[in-house]
């Protein structure tokens, strides 16, 4: 099997290769579970790790879509970007907001592709 480069690998990734994809699920197998949360406190602390580093709005658009099935409410996530607004600061929760925005119209997209 070739190396592939790095520019070889971001394309695979944002094109949705599998390999790459399940990859990643792998990740996550078992980490609730593993965590001792539950489902609902969970995917707070997810989203509350995702708005720390200024993660890219795909992430958002996957863990809100879980979070909302968990049964995870508008004002429960408002709460969260409330709660670590003084430790990450209003920059990082302004574009954490801007993030979840522009996911929002990435899944409405997805939708009207389907």
């Amino acid at each position: 099997m070739a190396t592939q480069t790095p520019e070889q690998i971001l394309d695979a990734v944002a094109h949705g290769d599998a390999p790459v994809l399940e990859q990643l699920a792998q990740m996550h197998i078992d980490t609730m579970e593993n965590s001792g949360l539950d489902e609902r406190t969970y995917h707070l602390v997810r989203l509350a790790a995702l708005i720390a580093p200024d993660s890219a709005p795909v992430s958002y658009l996957v863990n809100l879509g879980m979070a909302r099935k968990a049964g995870v409410s508008a004002t429960e996530v408002q709460g969260v970007f409330t709660a670590i607004a003084p430790i990450v600061g209003t920059a990082r929760v302004a574009s954490a907001a801007g993030s979840v925005l522009r996911a929002l119209g990435m899944g409405e997209a997805i939708k009207k592709q389907r």
